[in-house]
């Protein structure tokens, strides 16, 4: 068995004096380990790093072995994130994210094409605006998951503005006025997310996080016990140290 494919690098784990097992998500593959042989070697630790985009090819005598990988280094772009520590752990928000919810070996395309674009967006940006583009990529992920939110009207009323609230059980949008009664138990939706757009205060971004993260957690993790990763909350928390002004 052995295949061909783009990957990111999303964590490795050193295996021996030399090698690692290299954890990535794919294109057509999905989020797959393998083992890499001279992983420590100069001449490939600096690609290894997580966020760099890969050519991978994948062997083993069966499928349903771990399987060895050997790597080309196509994009090295883990580099830009390191001098923004805000950006650092965005990235180690975004890997870790998808490494946590995502099913070992089962095809996710989309949302392989999702994080490459908020990756590439990411290094481009200034902070924290680029949060935006986070927010969105994990609703991508979501969306493939199998659940997807639906922010365009309100899910009382039908109305396209005003939308301010999100249902914590239905994942549906609600204006200000018809969420009046209850909207103690409702989630915050920031503008940025609804149809009327808008600039995203740094208030903004931590309730996009907020909202994503809410429902990543019941999805995709509450029913195996596990909380969100770590790097996510940390993420959330240099964010929100940044004050009250974008």
């Amino acid at each position: 068995m052995d295949w061909s494919d783009d990957g990111i690098v999303l964590g490795l784990r050193h295996f021996g004096e030399s090698s690692a097992i290299l954890e990535a998500l794919t294109r057509e593959h999905g989020r797959h380990l393998g083992l890499l042989r001279g992983a420590t070697s100069k001449r490939l630790k600096g690609a290894l790093e997580p966020g760099n985009g890969l050519r991978l090819h994948w062997r083993a005598r069966i499928d349903q072995q771990l399987g060895s990988y050997t790597i080309e280094l196509a994009s090295a772009r883990a580099a830009q994130f390191f001098h923004d520590a805000l950006k650092l752990a965005g990235l180690s928000a975004a890997c870790a994210m998808v490494a946590a919810t995502l099913p070992e070996r089962e095809a996710h395309t989309r949302v392989f094409e999702a994080l490459d674009q908020m990756l590439s967006t990411v290094t481009e940006k200034a902070s924290p605006g680029w949060i935006e583009d986070y927010v969105r990529f994990e609703i991508v992920l979501l969306e493939d998951l199998g659940f997807g939110l639906d922010l365009t009207e309100c899910a009382v009323t039908g109305e396209r503005e005003g939308l301010a609230f999100v249902s914590p059980k239905t994942g549906r949008a609600v204006t200000a006025a018809a969420a009046a009664p209850y909207r103690q138990r409702l989630l915050a939706l920031p503008r940025f997310l609804t149809p009327e757009d808008g600039a995203a205060s740094v208030q903004d971004l931590v309730d996009g996080l907020a909202l994503t993260g809410f429902f990543l957690e019941r999805v995709a993790l509450e029913q195996h016990g596990t909380p969100l990763p770590a790097a996510r909350g940390r993420l959330t928390e240099r964010l929100a140290a940044q004050g009250p002004d974008r």
